[in-house]
Order: structure tokens, then C-alpha cells, then sequence
């Protein structure tokens, strides 16, 4: 028997597949949806349901600047490593 979902789990999936970032079927393996579904959900949902440019211009900033926070994180470990490795030569 098929699972039912309510119109609003619809909607809220329509908007992470849209705005996350993720490709749409890690989106809808994480929830649990098939990826023929969340497309046709996609194809069908009302301009009403889907995200303000506004919001996506949101979204594509923010994975940016995750990314770019990542890289910058990797960066500052790597210089405390190098640190410690030189203070422990000059001894």
C-alpha cells in the first residue's frame, strides 16, 4: 500500500530540493521519498510553493560560504599542525 504524505511534507521537500543544495536524490533518499516522486512533486507544485529568488540567492550564498567556511577551518588546522611540528624542531 502506498505511503500518503501531507500536502505540507509535499511542499517543505519541494522547498529543500530547491534551496539546499543537495542534488535531488540525496533530498529524497533523506526523506525517505522515491526520486520519481519528489520530481513529479516538483513538477506539479504551484509557483505559490516554490521559493522567492530572494531565497535562493539566500541559499546559493550560504553554501558558498560553507564551503568556503570548511576550507578556511582545514587551512587554520593545518597552520596549528605546522606550528606545533616547528616548535618542536627548534628544541
Amino acid at each position: 500500500m502506498a505511503h500518503r504524505h501531507t500536502d505540507e511534507f509535499r511542499r517543505e521537500a519541494v522547498r529543500i530540493a530547491l534551496t539546499s543544495g543537495l542534488t535531488r536524490k540525496q533530498v529524497a533518499s533523506d526523506l525517505g521519498v522515491g526520486f520519481s516522486t519528489l520530481s513529479k512533486w516538483i513538477q506539479k507544485s504551484k509557483p505559490r510553493d516554490l521559493p522567492a529568488t530572494a531565497d535562493l540567492d539566500l541559499a546559493k550564498e550560504n553554501e558558498r560560504l560553507r564551503k568556503e567556511n570548511r576550507l578556511l577551518v582545514e587551512e587554520r588546522d593545518i597552520l596549528k599542525k605546522a606550528t606545533v611540528f616547528f616548535a618542536n624542531q627548534s628544541r
